[in-house]
């Protein structure tokens, strides 16, 4: 398997990089068309024209807007092969008792002791509120409060995801969100998965849907019969989940449209090539998934490369991971450290994982990522299951101006204003002169109604 010689090597010495990148880039955006010959062909056979994926969203979307749960489940069995009723899309009570008694105890104990990993981190940044005094007399506030009801996406199509729902529930929780509702593709690693269901059940989410993609995120924006519309929905999905929420989004709040999972390795000689290859396969076998390495040693880059030929060989999932290395992986050759942190920062990738001599040094070079992982010892994964942020991340190089879900992402914050008599005469000035630029005079009425008569 020459894998080695089909991962895109780049040499700043010589090479467009940013070229090259940016054809990478384009490849992961949720802007582009990364649906495979399969998916096409289910476009064909439903709406019978090739429609493109924002086209097949747009419309999926506007059906269950308009014809509520019966386009919801119409759409569930012509793209999921799921023939459910009103009566069965909403996973029971009895389905997640069961499915709660039937898991294995060791499982249910990691559940709980990763819950309490994100809860102790989650709590820990929360939002306060805060009260400043006014010299003349009052007070303002800013005062925070949670969301009440929040959807999730759970993918369920190549593997289960228990995960996701630890990182998406728990800081809802741990912000007080009261209702949470979660949506999962009808499919044996989906909504039909009793190690998912059981996890559900052990964090307290009582409400859980066979309903995955575009019309699965529609049912929670809009509100269909049996699933009461949400104020937020959090978590991933395919393109057409991405698109789904980018077209929802105001009618409710999302996280963000995410695209592809991705690392980049910044590395030098104090790195271990088998532990670079083993966070690069990692990404690339969500497939599809970007691994990107950044060095300034090339020896370090060979036998990182040589390593990941050694380990993808024996991964269960080695087809796919060495196609989107091959797609989606790059190892890049720079003149010093200094230039691998502006690629990096120019990446701005959803993980970014340092191994240098310094790595807390090099760490505030870059800036733009979505979670940093430092050191030989702390792999991407475990920020990805245990470590307490939640791996809901920015992708596609939003980094640059978004950050990660976290507990804060389900509060909504307002003002509390309160002024007494003498601290209104302080400010009137500061009111009236700019109401008097702006021609507002029933602005600065209010405000010297109240000052001239006291």
């Amino acid at each position: 398997m020459d894998l080695k010689s089909k991962i895109a090597r780049i040499d700043t010495r010589h090479d467009d990089v940013e070229a090259q990148l940016q054809q990478v880039r384009d490849k992961l955006s949720p802007k582009g068309d990364l649906v495979s010959e399969a998916g096409r062909k289910r476009t064909m056979e439903v709406f019978g024209e090739p429609l493109s994926p924002l086209q097949v969203v747009q419309k999926i979307c506007s059906d269950v807007e308009s014809r509520g749960l019966a386009a919801v489940l119409d759409y569930g069995k012509k793209l999921d092969g799921k023939q459910l009723y009103a009566s069965t899309i909403r996973v029971s009570d009895e389905e997640l008792r069961l499915a709660h008694e039937a898991a294995d105890p060791a499982f249910l104990q990691t559940i709980r002791d990763i819950r309490e990993n994100i809860l102790r981190f989650q709590t820990a940044i929360l939002h306060k509120d805060i009260e400043v005094p006014l010299e003349h007399g009052g007070k303002l506030r800013h005062r925070y409060a949670p969301l009440k009801r929040v959807g999730i996406c759970v993918p369920g199509g190549a593997a289960a995801y228990p995960s996701t729902v630890l990182m998406t529930a728990v800081p809802a929780l741990a912000a007080g969100v009261e209702e949470l509702a979660v949506i999962a593709p009808p499919t044996p690693f989906g909504s039909y998965n009793l190690d998912l269901l059981a996890t559900c059940v052990e964090l307290g989410v009582k409400e859980v849907y066979r309903v995955g993609g575009a019309q699965g995120v529609a049912a929670l924006a809009y509100g269909v019969e049996g699933i009461p519309k949400v104020q937020k929905i959090v978590g991933p999905g395919n393109l057409f989940v991405a698109l789904a929420k980018k077209h929802v989004f105001g009618e409710v709040d999302i996280d963000s449209i995410a695209g592809p999972s991705e690392v980049v390795v910044v590395a030098d000689t104090t790195a271990k090539p088998q532990y670079i290859a083993a966070d690069m396969l990692a990404q690339a076998e969500h497939s599809p998934g970007s691994s990107v390495l950044i060095s300034w040693d090339e020896t370090l880059i060979d036998d990182a490369l040589t390593e990941l030929e050694k380990q993808v060989a024996v991964l269960d999932r080695c087809d796919l991971t060495v196609q989107s290395l091959i797609d989606f992986g790059a190892a890049i050759l720079t003149k010093n450290e200094d230039e691998a942190c502006r690629i990096a920062t120019d990446l701005a990738p959803e993980h970014l994982h340092i191994t240098t001599t310094d790595s807390e040094a090099t760490a505030e070079k870059i800036l733009t990522a979505g979670a940093t992982f430092l050191g030989n010892y702390t792999p991407v994964a475990v920020g990805d299951y245990a470590a307490g942020p939640s791996h809901v991340l920015p992708t596609g190089a939003t980094a640059h101006w978004a950050s990660g879900l976290s507990a804060n992402d389900f509060l909504r914050s307002r003002s509390v204003i309160h002024f007494t008599a003498d601290g209104l005469k302080s400010i009137a000035p500061l009111v009236t002169t700019l109401a008097d630029k702006e021609g507002l005079t029933a602005h600065k009425r209010s405000v010297t109604i109240r000052t001239e008569d006291n």
